[in-house]
């Protein structure tokens, strides 16, 4: 894993295992437990609600997407703790987001 990553190239994104079709994710760290992805989300992305066992944290960089009756614009961070059901999500135009995901209570 680089220490120095420019988010905004197109190196390093690969298919979002697990996520909807064109969905595309790029690692930035993974790491004793916790974990630092850029998650990009394609126009017309749907995903079901669903829970982790880490906490989950977002910052959306780009576009929007919509959760939980809420629009969560560029610019928003959101924290979900552990075990929190969250969503469905879904996103009409697509967006960019960092998630980390962590142990921390």
């Amino acid at each position: 894993m680089k220490h120095v990553t420019n988010i905004y190239d197109e190196l390093g994104w690969e298919k979002a295992t697990g996520y909807p079709v064109g969905t595309r994710i790029k690692a930035l760290l993974d790491h004793n437990g916790s974990k630092t992805i850029l998650l990009k989300l394609p126009a017309g992305f749907h995903m079901d609600s669903h829970t982790h066992i880490y906490n989950e944290q977002h910052v959306v960089l780009e576009g929007e997407y919509e959760s939980e009756g809420k629009v969560f614009q560029s610019g928003t961070y959101r924290y979900i703790p552990a075990h929190k059901d969250h969503g469905p999500f879904a996103s009409k135009s697509g967006a960019v987001i960092i998630v980390f995901w962590n142990t921390i209570q």
